[in-house]
């Protein structure tokens, strides 16, 4: 009996650390993340209860930086072409946060035991950024592409406008902002 409760776990947390496989069909998303040990839709209601970030936008920034993935980082650069190397950033997890940035947040939050593979954690870590963002560069809360150009360039990297002649960044605001409005639908008609 105890080896079955033991697997049984086993297989609830390997199915919770892979992706879902609709990432672009937020209700897909809930259905396959909300059970008795996770529920995501909680967590992001929640996060956006805490800080006013829509869940639309919360969603969409963790497809945009990595679809899903709890463990997603930058790729490697290769040394001498064909050894992997170091990583270009410090990115980690859902929401691909820095280091400092992820420090920061713990810091000024409390939550010293946040982690950025826990969706949840995710989830309050980005409302928490976006509502940085607002405050700090008065960007609305509801403005996905605004938004998304401060995650992607930091506050005071938005404040100078280096995105402006950024292509990387320019597209990846205009994704962020058509899977937005693609979940925002999508969420209206979701069964609860």
């Amino acid at each position: 009996m105890r080896g079955v409760i033991v697997v049984g776990l086993l297989l609830a947390l390997t199915a919770c650390a892979k992706p879902p496989s609709q990432t672009r069909n937020a209700c897909a998303i809930f259905e396959q993340r909300d059970g008795l040990f996770n529920n995501w839709r909680r967590a992001a209601k929640g996060a956006e209860r805490e800080y006013g970030v829509p869940v639309p936008i919360l969603m969409a920034t963790i497809y945009t930086e990595s679809n899903f993935k709890h463990n997603a980082r930058p790729p490697r650069t290769k040394l001498l072409g064909f050894i992997p190397w170091k990583r270009k950033s410090t990115a980690y997890g859902y929401s691909q946060a820095l280091d400092g940035t992820w420090e920061r947040y713990q810091r000024e939050t409390g939550r010293w035991s946040a982690r950025r593979t826990d969706f949840s954690d995710a989830m309050s870590f980005i409302a928490w950024y976006h509502r940085e963002s607002a405050m700090k560069n008065g960007i609305p809360l509801n403005d996905p592409y605004q938004l998304y150009l401060a995650y992607h360039s930091g506050h005071a990297g938005y404040a100078k406008g280096s995105w402006r002649n950024n292509s990387e960044a320019l597209s990846g605001a205009k994704r962020f902002t058509e899977i937005t409005y693609t979940y925002a639908r999508q969420l209206q008609s979701c069964p609860d």
